[in-house]
């Protein structure tokens, strides 16, 4: 029997949940609250199926339908890619609640609202949780699966093996933290990034040829703590004992939120292509990123 999912929203982010439960065999039902958006979903799958290399045929499982009633009937999962407004959360997730079945999970795409805050109060609050994917999911496969209070530990185990059934790579959080694992990294990360460039220390290039040729060539590979683990001969204990204490001054004397300020965004913005380009900058991204995701996929192996 062919699993059943459902999109709730139709826009960049959902079309490309669209398209990894689509190459997974599933049924995908898309639905939207703007009817142009509906309209001109296949496409713009298409278009983003051709981006990356993806088998437009696969799109023969995803079905449009007129309302959200219909989406919900009988799937298993909801993706629900709404604005990043509480309001509009809170709204939505009142009639997904109400019209899926109880059994249904109800999984929202959100970056920076945790579920506590939309599914309080709610009958079905043990199957509502936020699943955060990276833009975009189609090529960049981790999703931050965090619960509410109120989420069920049976509805993490089944959030977590549907997300691996569909090739994605679930984090798996214990409770929710403000900003969840990734946002929080690249905040602190973003923060010194900014700082370092506003100060003239380095150019935005150098910057950006630091992570993209530096640290970023390895984290491709690993993580920062696998990472550092091999960074000295007796491992993640030798590393932290002999550049502990020097991580730990730089630390301490790291930018923080002051950098993100409107002359810094100034600097940075006059070095970077006008934002026209953006879109044909973003495709030629998304290629590149299907071609590394092609080829760390063919090249796996325990490390």
């Amino acid at each position: 029997m062919t699993r059943t999912v459902a999109i709730i929203g139709c826009g960049l982010i959902g079309r490309a949940w669209a398209i990894v439960f689509a190459r997974a065999g599933m049924t995908v039902r898309i639905w939207d609250a703007d009817p142009s958006v509906l309209e001109a979903a296949h496409d713009t799958l298409r278009k983003a199926c051709h981006e990356v290399g993806e088998d437009p045929a696969i799109l023969a499982n995803v079905v449009a339908v007129a309302d959200m009633e219909t989406a919900l009937d009988g799937v298993e999962w909801v993706q629900e890619n709404g604005p990043e407004r509480l309001d509009i959360k809170r709204a939505i997730y009142a009639d997904l609640d109400r019209l899926a079945a109880p059994d249904t999970i109800l999984a929202s795409s959100s970056s920076a609202i945790v579920a506590s805050q939309f599914a309080e109060g709610l009958a079905g609050v043990s199957r509502i949780l936020v699943a955060h994917p990276v833009n975009p999911p189609h090529v960049v496969p981790v999703v931050e699966l965090c619960p509410s209070p109120g989420t069920s530990a049976h509805v993490m185990d089944r959030a977590e093996a549907l997300m691996r059934a569909v090739g994605q790579v679930p984090v798996r959080m214990a409770r929710e933290i403000d900003g969840f694992v990734l946002n929080r990294l690249q905040a602190v990360l973003l923060a010194e990034a900014l700082s370092l460039v506003a100060q003239g220390i380095v150019t935005p290039q150098g910057l950006d040829n630091t992570i993209a040729h530096g640290l970023g060539r390895r984290w491709t590979l690993m993580g920062p703590l696998a990472t550092i683990n091999l960074n000295a001969p007796g491992g993640i204990v030798d590393y932290l004992d002999r550049f502990g204490p020097t991580m730990a001054r730089l630390s301490d004397g790291a930018a923080r939120g002051a950098a993100f300020d409107q002359n810094t965004t100034r600097i940075i913005a006059a070095s970077m292509p006008p934002p026209d380009r953006v879109q044909d900058l973003s495709r030629r991204r998304n290629e590149r990123l299907a071609q590394l995701a092609h080829f760390l996929k063919s090249n796996e192996q325990d490390h």
